[in-house]
C-alpha cells in the first residue's frame, strides 16, 4: 500500500499492481479498496489494477467531514492520476465510486478511457438512501467477524442468494476490523454528518442525467443487482436506451452491490477493458 497527499494535506491510500491497461477501482460510500480483491485476482495478470481509498475510508486519513463530498473525491482521483503520471484510465466505480466517475466525465473527460458502473446510475432509489441513513456511522451490533459473517445470509436474504460462506467471511473482513470484544468501522463515523447534510427526502432530486450523458464516446459497462435498492430496473433501462452499446449484465441473485466475482460481472469488465485496449 502506498500514499499520495491531497492538496489539503490529507493522505490518500492506494494500491497499484499488474501491468497493461490501467483500471482505477473506486469503492462505495463507506467501503474501501479491499472490495476489489476479486478484480485484482482475475485481472492483474493482464491489466494494471489501481485501487484507492477515498478520504475518511479504509487506510486513508480522516479529514474535515465537509470534504467528504463527490467534487472533492473527484479532485482526489485526479491528484492520484497526476502522482502516477497517468493521462487516462478506465474507471470501475462501485456505487459512490460510479458517481465520482460521472463527475469526472463532466469535468475531466480527457482523463477517462472507459467506465464500468457497479450498481449505480444517475437516479438513486429513495428507499436505498433511507437504508444508508439507517446504518451509516453507527457501531456494528456484531462482536466478531465470524458472528457477522454467520448473520449476513439471513440479514441480506431478500437481496442476496447463493453466496458462498467464504464470500460472506471476506465481506465481513472488508467491512470491519476486529476490536476488543467489538467490531470497528473501517471509515470515519463522521461520514454520517456529511451525508446527512445533503440528505433531504423532501427536496427535488438533482438531475444527474447530464453527467451520465457525458460518457458519450467512452466504452461503458453496467453491472446491476436485480434486487438493488439503489439502481432501479427503470433507470437501468433508460441508461441502456441512451447507450445501446453499453455492456450490461443484471445479476438475478444479487442486490446492492454485486461482489464483482460473478461471471456476468467479470464479462462486463472484460468487455470494457478490451474496448479500451
Amino acid at each position: 500500500m502506498q500514499f499520495v497527499t491531497a492538496k489539503d494535506g490529507v493522505k490518500l491510500a492506494y494500491d497499484d499492481r499488474g501491468a497493461g491497461t490501467p483500471l482505477l477501482c473506486l469503492p462505495g460510500l463507506t467501503r474501501n479498496m479491499e472490495d476489489f480483491e476479486p478484480v485484482v485476482d482475475r485481472f492483474a495478470d493482464h491489466a494494471r489494477i489501481i485501487r484507492m481509498d477515498f478520504r475518511g475510508r479504509g487506510a486513508s486519513d480522516h479529514g474535515d467531514p465537509a470534504t467528504y463530498a463527490i467534487p472533492q473525491e473527484a479532485e482526489d482521483v485526479l491528484t492520484l492520476l497526476d502522482h502516477l503520471g497517468l493521462g487516462r484510465v478506465a474507471i470501475l466505480g462501485t456505487s459512490r465510486g460510479g458517481l465520482v466517475a460521472m463527475m469526472l466525465a463532466a469535468t475531466a473527460k480527457q482523463r477517462l478511457s472507459g467506465v464500468i458502473l457497479n450498481d449505480i446510475g444517475p437516479e438513486i432509489m429513495p428507499e436505498g438512501l433511507a437504508m444508508i441513513m439507517d446504518y451509516i456511522g453507527r457501531p456494528s451490533r456484531f462482536r466478531t467477524l465470524e458472528e457477522a459473517a454467520a448473520a449476513f445470509p439471513t440479514y441480506f436474504a431478500e437481496s442476496f442468494q447463493n453466496v458462498p460462506a467464504a464470500t460472506w467471511a471476506d465481506f465481513a473482513r472488508r467491512l470491519y476490523t476486529q476490536g476488543d470484544g467489538k467490531l470497528d468501522l473501517r471509515y470515519d463515523p463522521r461520514l454520517r454528518d456529511a451525508v446527512a447534510a445533503s440528505f433531504d427526502p423532501e427536496a427535488p432530486a438533482v438531475d444527474l442525467w447530464p453527467l451520465f450523458d457525458a460518457f458519450e464516446g467512452l466504452p461503458l459497462g453496467l453491472v446491476r443487482g436485480a434486487h438493488s435498492n439503489i439502481l432501479s430496473a427503470d433507470t437501468a433501462a433508460e441508461m441502456r436506451r441512451r447507450r445501446p452499446d453499453m455492456a450490461f449484465v443484471e445479476l438475478g441473485d444479487r442486490g446492492h452491490v454485486p461482489f464483482l466475482d460473478e461471471p456476468g460481472a467479470v464479462r462486463v469488465i472484460e468487455t470494457v477493458l478490451e474496448q479500451v485496449a
